[in-house]
């Protein structure tokens, strides 16, 4: 199976790389070369735009950053759409609107080409252990026929309903991770503010009902302020505004998403946009100083 990939960052440089490992055909694009050599190095293939890696392609999966680029790799004049051959399988792994995903899908109809919305949950540590939560949007047949290909890229892999679906559960998804991680920023302050060695005590915190994915991972980062990106609160803010577009939409109030997207953004504010979203707690400390 021939799969082109579109989008090799720090999420899908490892996507990929678990389908060349898994023996797929894969022939990726991006617009950095230092990216394009690198899967070539573990045996995959390069293209020099989107036209070419979705040549032959049965599958084509893209990673990208928002919706604007998704929509110039799908609709532009060297896109995929154009140059998709009737019946592949279009998988965007991207963090988007749902009102976007909606809108590929409609035109790629016109074409033959079926369309999952399927953006992922985990971060870099899950891109690269192949452990990815993926919920996915679009019809069921076509996603019983990407079941496969997720599988090597997560372990919880779900199919969440129509298109767009998948972007709304993401949205839930980053709201409620903006959530913990401002938690946890404060949780630390309390303590170190307390004269509490935050360090057993974030310990004991991710061993009872407190406990969370986000603790296992990061507690120990956050005490020592080191906020390297595996998901940058750039890309946080976008999501934010996600979520709080889809509960305008959907005619619900949100309080403590809007209260955490002003958190997010006051990071991005602040100049931390390119450090990881556990960055939120320079935002706390901020407040406190």
């Amino acid at each position: 199976m021939n799969i082109a990939f579109v989008g090799l960052g720090i999420m899908g440089s490892p996507m990929a790389a678990h389908l060349v490992r898994a023996g797929f055909t894969v022939v990726g694009y991006d617009v950095s070369a230092e990216r394009l050599a690198a899967l070539a190095a573990i045996g995959g293939k390069t293209a020099s735009g989107v036209a070419e890696a979705v040549a032959g392609a049965d599958v084509a999966i893209t990673m990208l950053p928002d919706s604007p680029q998704v929509e110039e790799v799908a609709f532009g004049e060297d896109g995929l759409l154009a140059h998709a051959k009737p019946g592949l399988l279009y998988i965007d792994a991207s963090t988007i609107k749902p009102e976007t995903s909606r809108k590929v899908a409609q035109e790629a109809a016109a074409r033959d080409v079926g369309v999952l919305d399927a953006p992922v949950s985990g971060g870099e540590r899950g891109a690269v252990d192949g452990t990815l939560s993926i919920m996915v949007g679009g019809r069921a047949e076509d996603f019983q026929a990407a079941r496969e290909i997720l599988g090597h890229l997560g372990t919880t892999i779900v199919h969440v309903g129509p298109h767009g679906a998948g972007q709304t559960v993401k949205a839930a998804n980053q709201l409620v991770v903006g959530g913990i991680y401002g938690l946890v920023a404060e949780a630390i302050v309390l303590l170190e503010a307390s004269g509490v060695d935050p360090g057993p005590g974030m310990d004991v915190l991710a061993g009872g009902l407190a406990g969370s994915r986000i603790l296992d991972l990061k507690r120990q980062s956050m005490i020592k302020r080191e906020f390297a990106p595996g998901f940058r609160i750039d890309l946080h803010h976008k999501d934010m505004g996600i979520a709080v577009a889809a509960a305008r939409e959907a005619g619900v109030s949100l309080p403590l998403t809007g209260l955490v997207a002003q958190l997010v953004a006051a990071a991005k504010a602040q100049g931390h946009g390119s450090l990881d979203h556990s960055a939120l707690l320079k935002v706390i400390e901020r407040i406190n100083s």
